[in-house]
């Protein structure tokens, strides 16, 4: 059997509504891409392991990796990538505000570098068509990284992250929290990995409730104060 040139990890925490949309889509767009859906099972207190239960035996391409104590979204995502067997590996949102087909344009982005001679290559969304305040709390934060950082950074919490798994297993450390985006795009830029970027649409949620993030000011403003004190943590860290 050919290898898996590329593991996604998508995260679920309390998300059994989405879940069914989540295998579809990617059951419609994979096609006979090498790509494995690895989906985390976060903690889950709302029946989610009762879906991927029934669901995941119906999809080849998809497999499960339980956590039974939520210990934080970065905590989910790289217990779901120390299991990856692709090349290239990474995660995306399992709350359908990103797109699936994402991943297989990531995949598919990747093999026309590789075509090209690029070995090895970071590819991260790049957000558009969003309302103006999402727009300005964006531009707000990669200003502050940017700064903070002595690094340009932009649209650090689009989806989807790809890169090569060996770049993954050079790490030392990853964050157990939000700031994991943060940290994976600095640490890419810091090792000089090459950075692609894909126009992605960051849509409304179909099911449930942002646990990181919504529409209104108050909770934008909690997510931004959170991510400048995971800035203030990670600092030390990251030049490890």
């Amino acid at each position: 059997m050919e290898s898996i040139k590329l593991s996604v990890v998508v995260p679920c925490y309390n998300e059994k509504d989405n879940i069914p949309l989540i295998l579809e889509r990617f059951s419609g767009s994979i096609g006979n891409r090498l790509i494995e859906v690895i989906l985390v099972d976060n903690g889950s207190t709302d029946g989610s392991d009762v879906v991927l239960d029934v669901l995941i035996p119906k999809y080849p391409f998809a497999r499960r990796v339980t956590v039974p104590v939520n210990k934080g979204y970065g905590y989910g995502i790289v217990t779901g990538l120390k299991t990856a067997t692709g090349d290239y590996i990474g995660w995306t949102h399992a709350d359908m505000q990103t797109d699936p087909n994402d991943v297989s344009r990531a995949y598919d982005k990747i093999a026309d570098l590789v075509n090209e001679g690029l070995k090895e290559v970071y590819i991260k969304g790049n957000r558009k068509k969003r309302p103006l305040i999402d727009q300005f709390f964006t531009l707000g934060m990669s200003l502050y990284e940017t700064l903070y950082l002595k690094m340009p950074l932009w649209d650090i919490n689009a989806q989807p992250n790809i890169f090569p798994r060996v770049f993954f297993e050079s790490l030392m450390t990853c964050p157990d929290d939000f700031s994991l985006d943060l940290y994976m795009y600095y640490k890419a830029k810091k090792k000089k990995l090459p950075l692609q970027r894909i126009d992605v649409r960051f849509t409304q949620r179909i099911h449930g409730q942002s646990k990181w993030n919504d529409e209104t000011f108050k909770s934008k403003w909690k997510f931004i104060k959170r991510t400048l004190e995971f800035s203030k943590h990670l600092k030390n860290k990251l030049d490890e």
